[in-house]
């Protein structure tokens, strides 16, 4: 039996705000997890990351191990988190010279729906702010500019963002896609049989 957690994952201190809800399996590593955001959101997966519990930290540790940092997200599971911490909220916090945070909020678990590949969107709202914008207060300033044809900025952002950034669209299908994408390339492999003498 496969065991299926469904998320609710927010992107905090942002108007209008992102929301994805979203099915991955229970014995996900955090590593993965990451990756299961990045496409979920729209992020490009060139910043550090850590997944917070309480005084706890998961992400990428320091390769000299001198660093108190975050312990390795490869080494730990949703599942062992939840089972270790006992929390229904997990905070996911991408770039530190940005910090967006997430909240992830584990609504419940259950078993996979056959025929069903993972990770699944269920629904999505907001776009994902343009990477390297400047946080919430960044992001809420490009929001300004690119609204007011009048802002100083204007021109310099609708040519940054590419000319067609729309704030409300989440990007429901590209998720889908990169989801999918995701679920082949972590499908188990069939082993070759081997060759008998």
């Amino acid at each position: 039996m496969t065991l299926i957690a469904r998320l609710r994952i927010i992107l905090n201190d942002v108007e209008p705000m992102p929301m994805r809800h979203i099915e991955v399996p229970l014995k996900i590593r955090l590593d993965r997890m990451h990756e299961v955001i990045q496409a979920a959101m729209g992020w490009t997966d060139t910043h550090l990351y850590e997944f917070r519990v309480g005084d706890a930290g998961w992400g990428m540790p320091d390769p000299d191990g001198f660093d108190d940092g975050p312990m390795d997200a490869k080494k730990m599971t949703l599942e062992k988190l939840l089972d270790q911490t006992a929390t229904k909220t997990i905070q996911y916090v991408y770039d530190f010279g940005d910090d967006w945070d997430h909240s992830i909020r584990i609504e419940r678990v259950g078993e996979a729906t056959q025929g069903v590949t993972y990770p699944r969107l269920l629904k999505a709202a907001g776009a994902c702010p343009p990477e390297d914008v400047g946080g919430a207060w960044g992001y809420e300033e490009f929001l300004k500019a690119l609204a007011d044809p009048d802002h100083e900025q204007h021109e310099d952002m609708v040519h940054w963002s590419g000319g067609d950034f729309d704030a409300e669209d989440a990007g429901a299908e590209t998720i889908r896609e990169r989801f999918e994408r995701l679920a082949k390339k972590w499908a188990p492999r069939r082993r070759k049989p081997k060759a008998t003498i």
